[in-house]
């Protein structure tokens, strides 16, 4: 797909908004619009996975009529393993880079399960969360994709995402009653359980994963839906952002003992989520042709910074408060500064070649696939 820059822009938006919410590692619980809602950063990144990713795999099934798993997941696993594997090396071989002592079992990380198993008491790297609702997302839904919407079927499809949307909901409502609910007058006891059962699990967060799924469909099969955003992008956008702040008034601090925020709050913000990707990948949108400098390469490298600013903002906590910590703007600047550093390194060290090595691989599995292919006879 060719880049946008408005996509860029949104994902670059994306990885800003989330670092500043981690910055309690450093010990700043503080204020400001950036640090509680800076968790919708992650429900950004969903919104615009399964646009990109629902692209692709449409595009293969319209063109094709099926999707190429071998290179799909070719793709994928040069895109994210390795940076992954590098970080968690790090995780798992020196205790004292982790930003807190405890950590889950490797095991849960290789198999991308953390989520699923979550205990809140052992968050070293525990934002690898997001991570495994990508890998599941990238495993289950070419497979799905196939079967629902395969030979052009895309009412099927639609039909299937409101009915896991509608099951979110009900699953979300009867979790929140039966195991949140009974426990919200212990505050410690009650934000594990909320974090185990409502925030974590990938059941819980794929409404931002649907809506971009469901604007990808309408997107690559050219639909009535589609082409009315075409027409109506800047207002698509602004009711993205209208609605962006409507939940960060209204769900902030992700609500963890209020009902109806949890029920209803993701699917609304997953509306809000889809529609300022639906507005940056619009071609008349003045979203999708925003160009800001330096937005590309936040979008490039937000992968890899992703991975580190937590075990930077712990080294830098931990290690060197008394030089860095209590100087104000200059402050800021350093833990800004060193986050930036580690992340680009990791993302020209590792990421970047990899990415280069990825596209001889699939070259090397089309031409393999070209050789066993039979040709028709006349």
């Amino acid at each position: 797909m060719e880049r946008k820059p408005g996509l860029d822009l949104l994902r670059a938006i994306a990885i800003l908004w989330v670092m500043p919410f981690h910055s309690y590692i450093a010990g700043y619980m503080g204020g400001g619009v950036m640090r509680w809602s800076g968790w919708m950063g992650v429900d950004l990144f969903f919104a615009l996975s399964g646009f990109l990713i629902g692209s692709q795999v449409f595009n293969a099934l319209i063109s094709r009529g099926g999707v190429d798993f071998v290179d799909f997941y070719l793709r994928r696993g040069f895109r994210t393993l390795p940076a992954y594997f590098v970080v968690l090396g790090i995780y798992v071989t020196w205790p004292s880079m982790r930003e807190v002592q405890g950590m889950m079992p490797l095991w849960q990380f290789l198999t991308y399960t953390l989520n699923v198993f979550i205990d809140p008491s052992r968050v070293a790297f525990s934002h690898a969360w997001s991570l495994c609702v990508e890998e599941q997302f990238y495993l289950l839904f070419p497979l799905l994709a196939l079967f629902l919407v395969g030979g052009g079927r895309v009412r099927r499809g639609a039909i299937a995402i409101a009915a896991l949307v509608l099951g979110g909901v009900v699953l979300r409502a009867w979790l929140w009653i039966h195991f949140v609910q009974p426990v919200q007058s212990n505050g410690d006891e009650a934000g594990d359980a909320y974090l185990r059962f409502l925030y974590y699990p990938t059941y819980a967060r794929l409404d931002d994963l649907l809506g971009g799924v469901a604007l990808a469909a309408a997107c690559c099969y050219r639909t009535r839906g589609w082409a009315w955003i075409e027409r109506h992008a800047n207002v698509v956008s602004l009711t993205g952002v209208a609605l962006t702040g409507s939940c960060m008034w209204g769900f902030n601090g992700q609500q963890r003992f209020d009902l109806t925020a949890n029920v209803f709050g993701y699917p609304l913000l997953a509306v809000a989520m889809t529609a300022l990707v639906a507005g940056a990948a619009s071609g008349r949108g003045v979203l999708a042709h925003l160009r800001v400098p330096g937005a590309a390469w936040f979008a490039a490298a937000s992968y890899s910074l992703y991975l580190t600013h937590k075990m930077v903002y712990g080294q830098l906590h931990g290690r060197f408060a008394p030089w860095v910590e209590g100087h104000g703007v200059w402050t800021v600047l350093i833990y800004a500064v060193t986050v930036l550093a580690v992340g680009a390194t990791l993302h020209y060290v590792v990421e970047q070649p990899f990415l280069q090595w990825r596209e001889p691989v699939r070259k090397m599995w089309a031409q393999r696939q070209q050789r066993y292919t039979v040709e028709p006879t006349s």
